[in-house]
């Protein structure tokens, strides 16, 4: 089943075209790569999807219904959350809190303030955190600092997660435990659509890759098909 799909959608910056006539989809349960070069329009399309950007044309569809035009909180609401390319966490705020307010102002109204609290709680076990809860967010490591942005989309109790760059900037220690907790989110039951620039993360974890280049999408398929696609190749992976 089809939980995400996009059709002839278009954005442009004045003259500048950011995404060009691109169709998409997620299938539900699938974790998805989103690649290209920088300023291929990747933070882009995510933008459209959860709402921070309004579409210049063409229709987003969430489970079938669409969400083009509506607000993120609105987006949010019906089960999707994201992560940021630079991280947004509420530095001075402890990580329990930062968690906490995705599960009060997420998918779910009327969320008691006990259950939200419980439901943060378990959530920093799941992403690793626990040790750290009272902590600033501010004085947590990059690595820590995506963590929490993770444990906060999770909070809102997605159905579909966007992941933009969560890998960004980490060590290789780093990235395999932030590829192993992509596969336990899928574990879940979350469907997963990711921007990646690391590539032994996305041709490991990917299903299915989709690659972006001056706004256009220019290649779609397995790992494997990408990785011998020469245009692919040309205009991004190298040689």
């Amino acid at each position: 089943m089809r939980i995400l799909e996009g059709t002839d959608v278009n954005k442009y910056f004045g003259g500048l075209v950011a995404v060009s006539n691109v169709d998409f989809h997620v299938d539900q349960g699938e974790i998805v790569g989103l690649i290209g070069p920088n300023g291929a329009g990747k933070t882009t399309l995510f933008n459209l999807i959860s709402g921070a950007l309004p579409t210049k044309s063409g229709i987003i569809r969430f489970k079938g219904e669409k969400i083009t035009g509506l607000k993120p909180n609105q987006i949010c609401k019906m089960g999707i959350a994201r992560t940021f390319q630079s991280v947004k966490v509420f530095g001075n705020m402890p990580v329990l809190q930062n968690v906490l307010l995705g599960a009060l102002f997420g998918k779910s109204d009327g969320t008691s303030s006990g259950d939200a609290a419980r439901e943060a709680a378990e959530l920093l076990e799941f992403v690793g955190l626990s040790a750290v809860s009272a902590s600033p967010a501010k004085d947590l490591t990059l690595a820590n600092q995506k963590r929490v942005e993770v444990a906060r989309a999770l909070a809102t109790k997605p159905e579909l997660l966007l992941l933009d760059e969560l890998m960004a900037g980490l060590n290789p220690t780093e990235i395999a435990q932030a590829m192993e907790l992509v596969t336990m989110i899928r574990d879940k039951g979350i469907t997963i659509f990711m921007i990646e620039h690391v590539m032994k993360a996305i041709m490991s974890v990917c299903d299915r890759i989709m690659v972006l280049h001056h706004g256009e999408k220019i290649a779609e398929g397995t790992p494997q098909e990408i990785a011998a696609n020469k245009t692919v190749i040309e205009v991004y992976l190298g040689e």
